[in-house]
């Protein structure tokens, strides 16, 4: 089968360490999907099922650096987040979590 290269929209910010936890684990090993959908929409700056206010607040997180948070569903209708860090002092996220409300 040829390669396919498929163009996709540019990523806005950069995730740093990915991390899950292991109830985002499961919850994504029994819906059949994979973390990679969720987190390339929340880079993409897709923020998902958030209130406008946290997606005012993700959008200026975007030029002054803090916290990212998304909410996403599974095909199962559980909810997951993911939280970005905020950049740290040098400029970078370290790191970005998929994880369930109650583990926060």
């Amino acid at each position: 089968m040829p390669d396919v290269t498929v163009d996709r929209p540019k990523v806005t910010f950069e995730l740093g360490q990915t991390l899950a936890t292991p109830g985002a684990l499961r919850v994504l090993e029994s819906s059949g999907q994979t973390a990679d959908v969720f987190l390339d929409r929340h880079a993409r700056g897709d923020w998902g099922d958030v209130c406008p206010e946290d997606g005012e607040l993700n959008d200026l997180a975007l030029q002054d650096g803090s916290r990212l948070l998304s909410v996403y569903h599974t095909s199962q209708g559980t909810k997951l987040w993911i939280i970005t860090e905020a950049i740290d002092e040098s400029g970078h996220r370290a790191a970005t979590t998929l994880l369930l409300p109650e583990e926060y």
